[in-house]
């Protein structure tokens, strides 16, 4: 057990001591009560606001239960002092033993340490990517892959189960777009010239799939109505894409667990069963959308269609599920998907760019009404990349058709580089990615400086090593005070795992890693003027055993958190 762990136990079998004292009264909520770091690092090593969340419920004074609260946790031998701030929060100092203590059980737990069992077993979906299957992968799609998978690694490391999914949209109007654009390359690779008309996909990434059509059938659909190859057509190019999808999100390290085709869905009658379950329950009914705000167009005609009651969810409108012409709406497809999804899932989670903002409200709606708010559902919304070099806009790919491919700048700046920048800000904030400050070596760029970190860590091994100082054993009891502040820093990880897994936001593990590698270098910096303070000290063995014992705890933390990232620790820079 980690040390916040361990302490809220300690908490919890101290509020029992007051329950079973009568100072307390049984069967108070506890949930609200934390143990975390002070604010002020001055004030201790641990506060909890156990008697500011329990006083008013218990009709007791805040302070006075704080002391007695207070009094218990005192009586642990690894508490060295305690003290009552305010109207009655609790600090607590810790002794030297217990982070030393600490130490040991980040090495012993090894890339276990800061994993915890908060998700139970729960089963979450987690649903990313999706892009359209009209082309190969671009930056616009980057950023949503990597907080998507990242994501979904950090819930399995907080005992999750996990559900990586995809979801093809491959029954819409893109998709014929797509098959008329390889129609064109196929005419084109059986020797017509082409010109590429407005509408259909211009990117040199189709030519292999009209050669491939063209090698197969000849000249057979050259001139042939589309009714004849537009099926056939979009089944390869749909399939086609899939695999360079799929090759360019193993450039990133990502691999789905699952692929859903929205055409399967619809095949086997999901939309029309959501809609059957909805009826039953009263939450789809026939009627009349009022006409559009502002000027009517001309052709607007009243036409009663199947409507979902989102305002019963505080959508502003209710909304169509059919189309005037029988199709499913966007809407009514992607609610029958979200009802597959929640038969094999105890949560639900979908990463969406934030141009759909607009969409959620009725999403969220369905899957309450779907589920009978059984089913948790989050959508994380995230905001598109600013490409720069140098700080310019970085200019755009004829191959691609108009866009920076997720391939070329993996290939340029790699994969760990890619995965770490996509993770330094929250996702709902804007982002630039400039091509020379994401490699720069330099304490601004937060993948370098973390990756030196670790890089440091093992350079220290193997020194110590080629010094001739061999640590079987280590004296940990020579780290002093300023050493083992580190400790307590070293000590924060598990918290951060369950806080960040519990906000849905990968991106803290990137913070805090950037956090602790800056207390490591500020500690390392130190032997620079001062010779006593360097890790490696050859006519100090012990010593040198000792710190190398704290940097190899630091190295854990950072391997542990970098691998939920996504990203490997180097051992060298």
């Amino acid at each position: 057990m980690t040390l916040y762990a361990r302490f809220a136990a300690h908490l919890n079998l101290a509020l029992d001591a007051l329950v079973l004292a009568g100072d307390l009264p049984a069967g108070l909520e506890r949930r609200a009560v934390t143990v975390e770091p002070p604010r002020d690092p001055s004030h201790g090593d641990l506060a909890t606001n156990a008697a500011m969340v329990l006083a008013k419920p218990a009709g007791t004074n805040p302070r006075a239960l704080a002391e007695k609260i207070g009094a218990e946790l005192e009586k642990l031998d690894e508490v060295a002092t305690v003290s009552i701030a305010g109207p009655g929060f609790i600090n607590l100092t810790l002794t030297d033993a217990t982070w030393r203590g600490e130490l040991v059980a980040i090495l012993d737990a090894g890339d276990d340490y800061g994993r915890s069992a908060v998700g139970a077993g729960t089963t979450v979906n987690v649903e990313y990517v999706s892009a359209n299957p009209t082309g190969p992968m671009h930056m616009g799609h980057c950023r949503g892959a990597v907080v998507g998978d990242a994501l979904a690694s950090l819930l399995e490391f907080a005992g999750h189960k996990v559900i990586r999914e995809y979801y093809v949209n491959d029954a819409g109007g893109q998709v014929d777009v797509l098959a008329r654009s390889a129609h064109l390359r196929y005419r084109e690779a059986l020797g017509e010239t082409i010109e590429i008309p407005e509408g259909l996909y211009p990117g040199e990434y189709l030519k292999p799939v009209g050669a491939k059509l063209a090698a197969e059938f000849g000249d057979k659909y050259v001139g042939a109505p589309e009714s004849e190859w537009l099926v056939l057509f979009r089944k390869t190019a749909v399939a086609a894409m899939m695999d360079m999808i799929r090759a360019d999100l193993a450039l990133l390290g990502i691999h789905h667990d699952l692929f859903s085709s929205e055409a399967e869905l619809q095949a086997v009658g999901k939309p029309e069963q959501a809609e059957a379950w909805l009826r039953e329950r009263g939450f789809v009914y026939d009627g009349v959308l009022e006409a559009p705000k502002g000027e009517t167009p001309e052709d607007w005609e009243p036409v009663e269609l199947p409507l979902f009651r989102s305002t019963q969810f505080g959508d502003d409108q209710d909304r169509p599920i059919k189309k005037s012409n029988g199709a499913w709406t966007y809407f009514g497809a992607d609610l029958a998907y979200h009802f597959q999804k929640a038969q094999s899932a105890d949560q639900l989670i979908d990463i969406w760019g934030a141009d759909h903002a607009g969409t959620v409200k009725r999403i969220v709606a369905a899957v309450q009404a779907l589920t009978g708010g059984e089913t948790k559902f989050d959508v994380k919304l995230v905001q598109m990349v600013r490409l720069l070099r140098d700080g310019e806009p970085v200019k755009m790919s004829k191959r691609a058709g108009n866009f920076v491919t997720l391939a070329d700048v993996v290939n340029e700046v790699g994969k760990d580089v890619v995965r770490f920048t996509m993770l330094t800000r929250k996702a709902d904030a804007q982002m630039d990615f400039d091509f020379a400050k994401v490699v720069e070596a330099s304490k601004d760029n937060p993948v370098f400086y973390v990756q030196y970190a670790h890089a440091r860590v093992a350079s220290l091994q193997r020194r110590t090593a080629e010094a001739g100082i061999a640590c079987a054993d280590a004296d940990l009891s020579l780290l002093d005070t300023q050493e083992l502040r580190l400790v307590q820093a070293a000590a924060q990880f598990p918290r951060i795992v369950e806080a960040a897994a519990s906000a849905r936001e990968p991106h803290r593990i990137a913070f805090y890693l950037y956090d602790l590698a800056a207390e490591l270098h500020s500690l390392w910096n130190l032997g620079k003027d001062d010779a006593s303070r360097r890790f490696l000290i050859p006519d100090q063995p012990a010593l040198t055993c000792a710190r190398l014992y704290l940097a190899r705890s630091i190295g854990q933390i950072v391997r542990n958190g970098l691998r939920i990232m996504g990203v490997e620790a180097v051992q060298e820079m």
